[in-house]
C-alpha cells in the first residue's frame, strides 16, 4: 500500500492540469480585480470601430 502511495505522490501526469487550473484562477482574479477598465476599454474601441466604419 505504502508502495501505492509513494506512487501517486511521484507521478507528474496531473501536474499540467493543476498549472492550466491555477492560469485560470488568476485570470479570472484579474478579470474580476479590472472589471470596470476593461469594460470601459472594450466599449471605447467598439465606439471608434462604429465611427470610423460608416467611413467606408
Amino acid at each position: 500500500m505504502w508502495n501505492r502511495i509513494e506512487e501517486c505522490l511521484k507521478d507528474e501526469s496531473g501536474i499540467g492540469v493543476v498549472e492550466i487550473i491555477l492560469i485560470l484562477v488568476v485570470l479570472i482574479g484579474l478579470v474580476i480585480i479590472f472589471k470596470t477598465q476593461l469594460t470601459e476599454l472594450v466599449q471605447t474601441i467598439f465606439n471608434k470601430i462604429t465611427s470610423e466604419s460608416g467611413k467606408i
